[in-house]
């Protein structure tokens, strides 16, 4: 995986706090799906009080930009979630983490992440259902064929997925069936 080494210094920080996260995006797709470039890790997460308070240490002002602690307070305080980056200024390499807040499939997806072990450490992926869910989601709104090939491709090298019967009633649910059949066509 060749972009481990610029974003494990992000997971192997998280790993170390005890934070609970789950790498979403291209990361997990390389881990599920063909590998490909980023520049960024899509990290869903639970952050407490605690944590948010503990960030600017372990990403010190130095090596990252990490918001002010007031700015993580008031994204975590959003009942589904807010978002912030933290970014490595000798790589240029960001991290963009998702707060869980309440949302039923961010709880889900991070109580079913999967360590993915790698030489030079380890990270924690958010299932490969989560991943296809998202990236629908995406499809939808924006109509990018990118998220549709992604998809393929998890289906190709994980074909048969764990969680196949939540899959398909959270596309019910969300009303993706459309999306859904869109990437099964050519399947």
């Amino acid at each position: 995986m060749p972009e481990a080494k610029l974003f494990l210094p992000f997971t192997n920080r998280l790993n170390e706090l005890g934070i609970r996260y789950a790498a979403s995006g291209s990361v997990a797709l390389i881990a599920y799906g063909e590998p490909r470039l980023t520049n960024d890790i899509d990290v869903l997460v639970v952050l407490d009080r605690d944590h948010i308070v503990q960030l600017p240490e372990v990403f010190p002002p130095a090596e990252f930009y990490c918001p002010p602690v007031e700015v993580m307070l008031v994204e975590a305080a959003r009942d589904l979630g807010g978002q912030f980056n933290i970014i490595h200024h000798l790589s240029g390499f960001k991290a963009d983490l998702f707060l869980s807040g309440r949302d039923p499939l961010n709880l889900w997806a991070l109580a079913r992440a999967r360590r993915v072990d790698l030489e030079e450490g380890f990270f924690m992926a958010a299932p490969p259902e989560y991943i296809i869910l998202r990236k629908l989601e995406y499809f939808r709104s924006g109509g990018s064929e990118k998220h549709v090939r992604d998809i393929r491709s998890i289906l190709r090298i994980t074909p048969t997925l764990p969680e196949r019967v939540e899959l398909e009633r959270q596309i019910a649910a969300r009303g993706l069936q459309e999306a859904w059949n869109r990437v099964l066509e050519q399947e």
